[in-house]
């Protein structure tokens, strides 16, 4: 890990984007595979891919508020009311701002929206581990997200790529020592989903690290002080605000978006009804097998984050991808869900991309297209199926 109080080398800017291509091309090249597998499914089952991409789920909530603003709420049969103050702004004003300048219903905007936050998400990917562990390592990096079975995420209107756009970069940002940047982007991550609070978790530690470390040099004083304060001043604003605001709205105080988010179901309970959930699947035979699964899925993910620390990655990249898995594994919401949710960890990845970047380059390939075409399959069947609610 670079020292933090000085922004450390990175390539020219005029070569940025050339550097990053491999990784860019190999990203969109498993997206294409997973789009034309899943027009190519949903026409064998007579379903509209597109309807599928843009009008279900959360997409659709997304898409109401751009058309119609806050305040829109659905009353279920059981008493609960579900209101669409529970999704964060910042997607819904993109669709709206690229609806107002082309033809496109904000549907397709918000398809747009997901298909290019997806793409700077794999390019931010691709710095982090660049930056951290070589460009072989970040090419490896951006492919591993790619070929996630639920990757197809990325490519939906959806929240999950921008934030992970915003997040990748802003903890670049952070490692580079370009506190104003990171504080920027963290606080547009925060205005996209909940979970932004691990972005600035990341950056204020980061920050008070860097400040203990270097307090008692003299080049740790003046501008690049104030930048790094000002870096975590705006860093929270985002999120902040909004929570606010949603307090103001419904005259709850500061804590009416948690009420809001606990009208959905959706809460913090360190994990207690998952594993209640989990231990539900073995009260008979055929659906003990998926409580294993979710044990194994449970376990590689902790082994994972262990192989994290244990690699020695950046503090900024620990804190982050550990608060991302700890609210998505210890939240009490829909279970269907948290893998999804465990999109935007993508360090937790990184372990993975430096032992494949070690293989020869034909090996490497072989393992990437092997599973591209395996995850593509897979987000198809899911997406006709039970699908990311």
């Amino acid at each position: 890990m670079t020292d933090l109080e000085t922004p450390a080398a990175t390539p020219p800017r005029t070569g940025a984007l050339r550097r990053a291509a491999p990784a860019l091309l190999g990203y969109a090249g498993v997206r294409a595979l997973g789009l034309i597998t899943l027009f190519l499914w949903s026409a064998a089952k007579g379903k509209s891919a597109h309807t599928l991409l843009t009008a279900r789920w959360d997409s659709l909530w997304y898409t109401r508020v751009a058309s119609f603003g806050y305040g829109w709420q659905v009353r279920l049969p059981n008493g609960d009311v579900h209101s669409n103050l529970a999704f964060f702004p910042l997607l819904p004003w993109l669709e709206r701002l690229v609806a107002a300048l082309s033809p496109l219903s904000y549907a397709d905007a918000g398809l747009l929206v997901g298909t290019l936050a997806s793409l700077a998400a794999a390019w931010g990917i691709f710095a982090v581990a660049d930056h951290v562990y070589g460009r072989r390592a970040g090419v490896c990096a951006a492919l591993v997200w790619a070929v996630l079975p639920v990757g197809i995420v990325q490519s939906m209107a959806y929240s999950e790529s921008l934030f992970t756009a915003l997040a990748a970069w802003s903890l670049y940002a952070v490692l580079t020592g370009r506190w104003v940047t990171a504080g920027l982007l963290a606080s547009l991550a925060g205005l996209t989903r909940p979970v932004g609070a691990a972005v600035v978790a990341a950056l204020w530690v980061a920050a008070i690290t860097s400040f203990v470390r270097g307090r008692s040099t003299p080049s740790a004083r003046g501008a690049s002080r104030w930048r790094r304060a000002l870096g975590m001043l705006l860093a929270p604003l985002g999120a902040a605000g909004y929570v606010l605001w949603v307090g103001h709205r419904t005259g709850r105080g500061p804590l009416g978006y948690l009420d809001i988010q606990g009208q959905w179901g959706n809460g913090f309970d360190g994990g207690y009804a998952f594993a209640r959930f989990v231990g539900d699947k073995f009260t008979s035979f055929p659906s003990a097998l998926a409580g294993v699964g979710l044990i194994a899925g449970v376990a590689l993910v902790i082994w994972l984050y262990v192989s994290c620390v244990r690699q020695g990655q950046p503090l900024p990249l620990l804190v982050y991808s550990g608060i991302v898995t700890a609210l998505a594994l210890c939240a009490s919401g829909y279970f269907g869900s948290k893998p999804r949710l465990l999109l935007p960890a993508f360090p937790l990845l990184l372990p993975l991309a430096v032992a494949l970047a070690r293989l020869r380059t034909a090996r490497s390939a072989a393992v990437f297209g092997a599973v591209a075409a395996a995850s593509a399959v897979y987000g198809a069947f899911w997406l006709n199926g039970s699908g990311p609610p």
